[in-house]
């Protein structure tokens, strides 16, 4: 296949019509029709539906689109890196990250990756939904307890687990008796199996208060007005100066924080970069080192 032809197909598509890649480019509009028209009739398929008043991608045509155009990209910044004579990470690294990891961390950590590599434009957006890499246009994902995809390898960076904590004014559980919680939203718990000092246990909760947040859960609970189930990092300052106390560990899977890439992906510089970086922030992986970051 023709990579000229296939850089100018994707120049095309990415601005919806010649004449917009022309100027875009600065090149003649008859030599990229050309090209175009050459790469349909080498691959026997049409790739634009040509109307009077607009350009629009084939079926066949967004399939190539989307499955060359971040390969094309990764080609551009390699031979741009070889010719300049290093590897100085640089250009755009689009990042998507839960949001308690996000509010915790990410706003100090950005801006310090963003004063040691200049070049880079970071752009992190906050979502706990499961995002298209591909589709949507990340180079990372950061995303808790990940399910396995066959499309997708990374690393862990933390760990991290539930505790059920509670003021200290708040009376532990007794028998069978309902404790006051608060809780997620989402939740429809009615019990907490809990791995406390004494064994096992199943604590009743009476659910006084459903909060859309983790961090106004934690805030929440602060107060005395109800326990709760909060991930260890989040509450590992106020166990240590006294403010909650804790009951117990949630029973059940760990927490782990994992940076997911497309595994058909060449690595940037810029991901590799951005990835040692979590490391070095990260060495241990252990909860108390994103807990730091509230304490700052």
């Amino acid at each position: 296949m023709d990579l000229l032809a296939l850089a100018d197909f994707n120049l095309v598509a990415r601005h919806g019509g010649f004449g917009r890649a022309a100027r875009a480019a600065e090149r003649p509009k008859a030599t990229l029709s050309r090209r175009v028209a050459d790469l349909e009739a080498g691959l026997g398929v049409r790739l634009f539906e040509r109307g009077s008043h607009a350009l629009k991608l084939t079926q066949e045509g967004r399939a190539l689109f989307e499955r060359t155009e971040s390969l094309l990209t990764e080609l551009g910044e390699a031979t741009a890196a070889i010719a300049s004579g290093g590897q100085t990470p640089r250009g755009r690294l689009r990042i998507s990250a839960p949001l308690l990891f996000s509010q915790i961390a990410l706003g100090k950590l950005s801006a310090e990756f963003a004063l040691r590599y200049p070049e880079v434009r970071l752009e992190i957006t906050t979502e706990d939904r499961a995002v298209d890499m591909v589709e949507e246009g990340y180079d990372l994902v950061i995303r808790v307890n990940p399910d396995p995809n066959e499309h997708l390898i990374g690393r862990i960076l933390l760990h991290d687990r539930l505790v059920a904590v509670a003021s200290p004014a708040l009376q532990q559980p007794v028998e069978d008796a309902p404790v006051r919680a608060v809780v997620r939203a989402s939740s429809n718990q009615s019990t907490w199996a809990l791995a406390a000092q004494e064994g096992d246990v199943q604590v009743p909760i009476d659910p006084i208060l459903r909060l859309a947040s983790l961090i106004m859960i934690r805030d929440a609970v602060r107060t005395g007005i109800g326990a709760a189930v909060l991930p260890l990092s989040l509450v590992a300052g106020d166990l240590r100066s006294g403010v909650l106390v804790h009951w117990g560990d949630v029973k059940g899977r760990p927490i782990e924080i994992w940076a997911l890439y497309p595994s058909r992906r060449l690595l940037s510089t810029r991901v590799s970069a951005f990835l040692e970086f979590l490391k070095d922030a990260f060495p241990l992986g252990v909860p108390e080192e994103l807990s730091a970051y509230i304490e700052d």
